[in-house]
């Protein structure tokens, strides 16, 4: 018993340092026009599709697909109504299934970030590539503008092959990080997020084959104060905030003033820079680079 305890605290510690191999903290950052706090707003229009990778029943999917239909013109609606940019992120089978709200977050001068092809990273290498590009070419064509961020587990070499800048997955750090392979190669920019400021955690009600133990539908007032104290705490700090929001649960009309009074709130404080990720990751690619890579 002991020494297989031994073995599993040895492997722990090889795996931590592997991983911390792999990231170089960023800062001071100095936001730019004064501005005291960077602020994302995120939004992963997935719809129907991790819901369909799940064989989850058809009213399930029927939810997914209200972010489609109604969800997402909810959020496009807001954001252009506080003349901010937000940053969608979109699996490419998005594309064919809801075309016109893509182009329309596009048109709106929203940021169209990579969501995977169909919400999976295949473990084959091949594959991965091949669904990375697919998505990458779909996103191009129907916006007219590359993506260079994604939220996804593609692999830092896949991604930086095809150009991508930015990384919006990991929740290992509260403020923008450069990542690599563990070699100082293949470097892309994290803006980290955390489940904590995701609506999901808190509004998904009969949702991911959950139990009724986990079922969460929380007071969107109760959810407003707990977003407004970790917005708050940033501030103070002079830092950077990234909200996860997805378009079938957001979308819904009380979630959607709540977010309104949310943003609203924010704006009244001065130096609160509401950003797109991309508008983030390239200014940090310009003030902090990344060190040189050692050989």
């Amino acid at each position: 018993m002991r020494d297989a305890l031994h073995k599993e605290v040895s492997d722990l510690v090889t795996a931590h340092r592997a991983d911390q191999a792999t990231f170089e903290g960023v800062g001071p950052i100095t936001w730019p026009g004064g501005h005291r706090i960077a602020v994302n707003f995120t939004a992963d229009f997935d719809a129907m599709l991790l819901r369909r990778l799940n064989d989850e029943p058809s009213e399930q999917l029927a939810k997914g697909e209200f972010g489609g239909r109604v969800g997402i013109w909810r959020l496009i609606e807001l954001f252009d109504s506080h003349a901010m940019k937000a940053t969608f992120f979109i699996p490419g089978r998005i594309c064919e299934l809801y075309p016109r709200a893509v182009r329309a977050c596009a048109m709106s001068g929203h940021e169209v970030a990579d969501h995977m092809w169909e919400h999976r990273v295949p473990s084959d290498p091949r594959l991965e590539r091949d669904h990375l590009a697919r998505a990458t070419r779909a996103l191009t064509e129907l916006t007219g503008k590359r993506p260079v961020g994604t939220r996804s587990w593609h692999t830092a070499e896949a991604l930086t092959e095809q150009g991508y800048l930015y990384r919006s997955h990991g929740s290992d750090a509260h403020g923008p990080t450069w990542s690599h392979d563990g070699n100082g190669r293949n470097r892309l920019i994290e803006l980290p997020f955390h489940y904590a400021i995701d609506d999901a955690m808190f509004f998904s009600f009969a949702w991911y084959k959950s139990a009724t133990s986990e079922q969460r539908l929380s007071d969107p007032d109760r959810v407003l104060e707990m977003w407004w104290a970790a917005f708050e705490q940033q501030y103070r700090a002079g830092g950077y905030l990234n909200v996860c929001l997805h378009p079938f649960v957001s979308g819904r009309a009380m979630r959607i003033a709540m977010l309104d009074r949310l943003i609203t709130r924010m704006k009244e404080l001065p130096g609160v820079w509401l950003a797109s990720c991309e508008q983030v990751a390239r200014h940090v690619a310009e003030t902090c680079p990344a060190p040189s890579v050692t050989a």
